[in-house]
């Protein structure tokens, strides 16, 4: 995964009219998207219930976008197989989910989502150091930088972000691994603020609420996609 002159542009399933979902995805299928988001939340990690596996499943049926599944759940391994069975072509877990449960470390869940030949990302939330995850880096394909509290859309991005992100980004570059591994940013982007994430070092744009609310998808995802 090489960084990019362009942002992929990642729409969030969680800020989209579940009573017309095939619609929607189909609405991202004609646009300029690359990737689509689905957050499994499992009510114990983040305080939000949202779908499992069987409504992955159904939904690649009706698109060849990169599943880009986001495990916010407790216990990411007994979630791993269901969801990689589903059709996701990347998962990514929290850290903060792993990294105290000594059954299941990080690595394991690692190894396994990489023999399934899947994209494996870190997710962080907003107060976890990104230096918690620096052992990890040279496994994985992507870091998941929370830029809001993870378990509802419709938040405001948080500012302190943005020096996270170019921490990472140099961090990268200093370690000879920024042409390894994209930087994704989850949370609160919008039109005002998306330029400021990529000049930052952001290369994939988790947009939920922005996308899916405004007046014309297509058009805001063309947007944002612009650097």
């Amino acid at each position: 995964m090489l960084k990019r002159k362009n942002p992929i542009i990642a729409p969030s399933i969680l800020g989209a009219d579940f009573s017309i979902l095939k619609k929607e995805v189909q609405l991202c299928n004609n646009s300029k998207a690359e990737w689509l988001h689905l957050d499994i939340m499992d009510q114990q990690f983040v305080p939000n219930l949202s779908f499992g596996p069987a409504l992955v499943k159904s939904l690649k049926k009706h698109s060849d976008l990169f599943f880009d599944v986001h495990l916010m759940v407790s216990n990411p391994f007994d979630m791993l197989i269901p969801f990689i069975e589903s059709g996701a072509n990347g998962i990514s877990f929290h850290i903060e989910a792993t990294e105290s449960r000594f059954t299941f470390p990080p690595k394991i869940l690692i190894n396994m989502i990489k023999k399934n030949s899947l994209k494996c990302g870190i997710a962080i939330k907003p107060k976890t150091p990104f230096s918690i995850i620096k052992k990890y880096l040279k496994f994985i394909d992507y870091v998941v930088v929370m830029s809001v509290e993870p378990g509802f859309g419709g938040q405001s991005f948080i500012p302190s972000t943005l020096e996270k992100v170019s921490e990472i980004d140099n961090f990268l570059k200093d370690e000879k691994l920024r042409d390894k591994i994209l930087i994704q940013v989850d949370g609160g982007i919008k039109l005002e603020n998306y330029k400021d994430i990529v000049n930052a070092g952001g290369d994939i744009l988790v947009a939920g609420s922005q996308v899916f609310q405004s007046d014309d998808p297509i058009k805001t995802i063309r947007t944002m996609y612009q650097k």
